[in-house]
């Protein structure tokens, strides 16, 4: 997913290597062997593989073909590129053999037997079934063009661009796809939330960036046996901080139904907030493709997680704010400034106008205990894309360049503390710390949704 680039540069190793992947029994040398003429079955089953562990994000530049690599992923040792991985034979896969792409997959390895960066999620993709690899591999090979694209190469400087290290690496925080498999083989009364852990923490790769992360750069838990440090919430992915997708009241998806879930992950957008940033793009070129049974089996999945932070009390409308602004007392910090830039969308009483602008009283993301997100989307507004199931975009503008550091620290310190949100303010020393860390990027034009 696209967002997956920001955990690239959150991980300091970064680079995409290669976005394919394992079986131990690999001969690096071993000459690839065109598979055999598929069946649109299989095909079908391969690009919706594609679209469920979301490969086009991370391998297709801005204006790009797809999968055809070049997408830059700025890190503070410098910049890599994502590979080209369609069949091209020259500068993509094409001489990939079936065993070398699930090597690279789901082990991180390879062709030539280097180490793939971990910004490549194979410790999720390693819970992937033979089925799935074998389809998705078809699909490559069978189902996307093949295109001649030779990708920059990456100027990290040596010796920090030695891969070498990373055996280590993997051998430390990746699990062999044997145990990741027996841990996904895990016992569940339910099939259908079986099917559900099998997406999130297989192939939809949701804990690269909803998981925390240790110093060393690897997730804290891969799955749900692994403990509530899983999915609790990520570090900065580009500025904004991955929400928690556990049963947290307040910052997680505690007050989120089944069906909530469901309908966010086709359209992006639902009454209680709408997808920003790199989560647009993990619902526009994956999640929406999905069918409604899978969606489901997610939510279910999710809806099972009890919270992480078990201190929370349950969020509740407070209208007082409310009240002040409707009589026309602006003397709260910030209120001046939300009523002259935001109160026209996200109206007076904080309810917005679900599905076109989302309501920030008991927004997870306006409470959450680190308001980097919240900072950056006053700073540089995002779009709303349009998905099948919500064809219309809206954009909201950025006011970085007509709002002082101050201000943007008073209006969402209002934020935070209206409606019930009751979070803590912010400095304008935040403010600057996230208008300095913004990517140089920010304003490039997104990737289509398809």
């Amino acid at each position: 997913m696209r967002q997956f680039k920001r955990v690239a540069a959150a991980a300091l190793f970064g680079s995409l290597g290669v976005a394919m992947a394992g079986l131990p029994a690999i001969v690096p040398a071993a000459r690839a062997q065109a598979p055999a003429p598929a069946a649109s079955g299989l095909l079908a089953q391969g690009e919706y593989v594609a679209h469920a562990s979301d490969c086009v994000a991370c391998h297709t530049a801005p204006g790009g073909t797809p999968f055809a690599g070049g997408l830059p992923f700025a890190l503070p040792m410098g910049t890599i590129y994502a590979p080209n991985i369609t069949p091209d034979a020259q500068t993509g896969i094409g001489k990939y053999t079936e065993a070398e792409f699930a090597r690279a997959v789901r082990e991180g390895v390879r062709r030539d037997g280097a180490s793939l960066y971990p910004a490549m999620p194979f410790p999720s993709y390693a819970r992937m079934t033979d089925a799935d690899i074998h389809a998705l591999y078809v699909y490559f090979m069978q189902g996307v063009k093949p295109v001649a694209n030779t990708v920059k190469a990456s100027t990290i400087p040596w010796p920090l661009s030695m891969r070498w290290p990373l055996i280590g690496w993997r051998m430390m925080f990746a699990p062999s796809v044997k145990d990741a498999q027996a841990k996904s083989a895990r016992s569940f009364a339910d099939p259908v939330l079986a099917r559900g852990a099998y997406l999130v923490e297989g192939p939809g790769h949701c804990g690269a960036c909803h998981s925390p992360r240790a110093i060393t750069m690897q997730e804290v838990a891969l799955t749900s046996a692994d403990g509530t440090r899983f999915l609790a919430g990520g570090g900065s992915v580009d500025g904004w901080i991955p929400t928690s997708l556990r049963g947290e009241n307040r910052t997680g998806l505690g007050r989120w139904s089944e069906d909530d879930i469901v309908e966010f992950l086709k359209a992006g957008r639902i009454r209680r907030g709408s997808a920003f940033g790199g989560m647009s793009d993990a619902v526009g070129h994956g999640t929406q493709h999905l069918t409604d049974e899978d969606l489901h089996a997610i939510a279910r999945y999710l809806k099972a997680l009890p919270p992480d932070d078990t201190t929370q009390t349950p969020w509740t409308y407070d209208a007082t704010l409310a009240t002040a602004l409707h009589a026309g007392d602006v003397s709260a910090r910030g209120a001046r400034t939300y009523v002259d830039s935001c109160a026209a969308c996200h109206r007076t009483d904080g309810q917005g106008y679900p599905t076109v602008f989302p309501p920030l009283g008991g927004n997870p993301v306006v409470m959450d205990k680190t308001p980097d997100s919240l900072i950056h989307i006053v700073l540089t507004g995002d779009i709303l894309r349009a998905t099948h199931d919500a064809p219309s975009a809206f954009v909201m503008p950025g006011f970085a360049g007509r709002l002082s550091d101050e201000k943007v620290a008073d209006v969402v310190s209002f934020i935070r503390k209206a409606w019930g949100n009751n979070a803590a303010p912010v400095t304008a020393q935040d403010v600057a710390r996230v208008r300095k860390s913004l990517p140089k990027e920010e304003g490039e034009a997104p990737l289509p949704l398809n």
